[in-house]
């Protein structure tokens, strides 16, 4: 839970799930994720068999790619409200 941003001398308590480090390790592992999805779209592609089945990776690099974004997002929102400061 985030302190109230009136008060002056305290600052907000950022739990360790919400952190820069865990923030920027989610990014490098979704993306791994989301090359793996591209890899499972190729192996798709080339066999007939699993023309079916190209919805697993593309939901791989949809669900990875939202969670980079979004992630992201909350990174540069942090860093600008830190440095406009």
């Amino acid at each position: 839970m985030r302190i109230d941003q009136k008060t002056v001398f305290r600052k907000a308590i950022v739990p360790w799930y919400d952190s820069e480090i865990v923030c920027l390790f989610t990014i490098v592992i979704m993306f791994l994720v989301f090359l793996f999805g591209f890899a499972g779209v190729a192996v798709a592609r080339e066999n007939v068999k699993y023309h079916d089945h190209i919805w697993v990776p593309v939901s791989l690099i949809v669900m990875s790619a939202s969670i980079i974004i979004s992630t992201t997002i909350r990174l540069t929102r942090r860093y600008t409200y830190r440095f406009s400061k």
